[in-house]
Formats: structure tokens, sequence, C-alpha cells
């Protein structure tokens, strides 16, 4: 089962949901192991096998769950897209390239081919295009991907380069590597803030969506965009935590009985919480007596995609 932790808005405690989940679930299964078979390569090997517990933190901009898991991670690769690069002894600068180029990343001007990579998808559109193959791909650098495990999580994030505008082909190259189908783990994927691009890469495949937000104003209006992108676009189904229960009013509540959408766990608005991110402290090692809350958590989740699978 794979667990998207979002939230429409920022700071609203997402990476404290999907971590102390996480801690909370490896504390409560004991097939929650994670290792690498002995003899098998390091290279594209799955840190994570069947039965086991893997966290993604795609939230590759400002990706931070390490910071509350710990993990040791012993393996790093660069990754990235592939961008043309021009063979000027073969190229006629008929403009072929920059006419089929829909982001608009390529220009011909005179006798010379511009190649704007920060626009650039790698769609790979203008090599196939090209009359006279005087187009090549090389690989661009954008960010990198860190794996290993934390105790019993398996554990793997990416960080997007400083200055590079695209996080999308991050996030897709770390759930490709790390992700198999139907292999009988629970994955939890934390989320960026907000509902652009990398949101729905992030939720794209999921079997549940965890839905982070506050009681106050602002809090309903993102989680409004939130279900609707994941619920109503992704056709995914979802349910909600309320975080800092007791500082806003009851719009929350009223816009999810509304719509029939499960709140599914609260947390109280409690300082100790807020010492305890801080410090770098998952909620549950501060408070464990939360732990069973955050259980609870994961048996409706488990609920809500088994009623979802038999109503299909």
């Amino acid at each position: 089962m794979i667990i998207a932790v979002a939230s429409g808005k920022g700071g609203t405690g997402k990476t404290t949901v999907a971590t102390s989940l996480a801690l909370s679930i490896a504390a409560n299964r004991p097939d929650v192991v994670a290792h690498r078979p002995s003899g098998e390569s390091r290279g594209n090997t799955p840190i994570e096998r069947r039965g086991g517990l893997l966290f993604l933190d795609c939230d590759v901009e400002e990706p931070n769950a390490a910071l509350f898991l710990k993990p040791v991670l012993g393996e790093r690769e660069d990754v990235g897209i592939m961008i043309p690069q021009v063979d000027y002894s073969l190229c006629t600068f008929c403009g072929r390239c920059a006419e089929v180029c829909v982001w608009h990343a390529i220009a011909v001007v005179g006798q010379k081919v511009l190649i704007f990579p920060e626009l650039c998808h790698g769609c790979g559109s203008c090599t196939l295009n090209c009359p006279e193959g005087a187009i090549h791909e090389v690989l661009h650098v954008i960010g990198t991907l860190e794996s290993g495990c934390a105790g019993p999580i398996g554990f793997a994030h990416g960080t997007l380069k400083v200055g590079e505008p695209m996080s999308v082909p991050i996030i897709s190259q770390l759930k490709k590597k790390h992700l198999t189908e139907n292999d009988g783990r629970t994955v939890i994927l934390d989320a960026s803030p907000g509902t652009s691009c990398p949101v729905v890469e992030t939720m794209r495949g999921a079997d549940f969506v965890l839905l982070v937000t506050e009681p106050t104003p602002f809090g309903l209006h993102d989680l409004r965009l939130a279900v609707q992108v994941a619920r109503d676009e992704l056709g995914l189904p979802v349910g909600v935590v309320v975080n800092r229960e007791g500082v806003g009013d009851m719009g929350v509540d009223e816009y999810c009985a509304a719509e029939g959408i499960p709140i599914l766990m609260r947390i109280p608005l409690d300082r100790r919480i807020a010492v305890a991110i801080s410090r770098g402290e998952a909620l549950v090692e501060a408070l464990p007596e939360m732990r069973s809350q955050f259980v609870t958590l994961y048996e409706k989740i488990q609920r809500e995609v088994a009623s979802r699978k038999e109503a299909q």
C-alpha cells in the first residue's frame, strides 16, 4: 500500500505526521525489517524487501524527513534529464528543432543554435525530428538521489540542485528506482506543500492520500485545493489529519462533513510538540503515548483502501 502524505498549505505538519506514522508502523509490525540480501549488487537493488516499510521524501526542493528519521545513507547518485547537443558539422540551421520544441528550449538564430537547459523537459522531440541527425542528447545533472535505512525503515530522498527549476524529474526517478508494483510493502511518500506538478507526480500511483491541514481559514482554503487535485482530478481516496486542533474554527470540520471526507486523526496544539520539532525530534519520540494513535490512523487508512477496492 502506498500512502502519499500531502498538504495544500506549507507548515501544517505534513512531515511531522509522515515521519511519526512511519516510526509507529515500524514499532508495531515485527515483519518490518529493512535489509539488503547478501550477494546482490548495490547499483539498482531496492532498499526494501517484501513486507517491509519504505519512506520516500519527495519534497526534493527542501527534503527534511531525514532530520527526524536520522537514516544512514549508503548510496548516492546524480540524476538529471537528457538535453540536446548540436553537431555543427551536420546542422543546416533549418530550424526544425525549434519548431517542434513546445517548451521553447531551442532557438535558431542565424548560424547558431541556442539551447536553454532550464527550459528543456528532456522529451527528445528535437532529436527525433532533426532531418540531418545533427542532434544527440547528453545528461544534464539537476540533482541527486540518496538511499539507506533508518533502523527498520527503508529510506530514500532526492535533492534538487540550487538554481535548477524542475523538480518533477527527480521525483519521477526516485519513485521509479525504489517502487516496484505489487511487492507487498507499505510505502509512505512525503510530498512537497502546495498543489503544483511536484505534488501531482508524488500522488500519482498512490493508494491513498493523507492530507494534513490546520483548522484555520488558510488551512481550509488550501485543503480545498488539495482535495480537488487528489480526489477530483486524480481520482484518489483522501482522508484528513487536523493538526494544531483548537487553534482556529470549525470550518475544516464543516467542509469535510459536507464533502464526505473522513477526519482520521486530530493532533492537539501542544507546546511540547513544537519544542520537540525544533530539536529535530519526531513527534512520537517526544510523546510516545501518541504512537497508538498513529497505529490507529494506519489501520483506518487500511480500511479505507480496502473498502474502495471492494467497491470497484
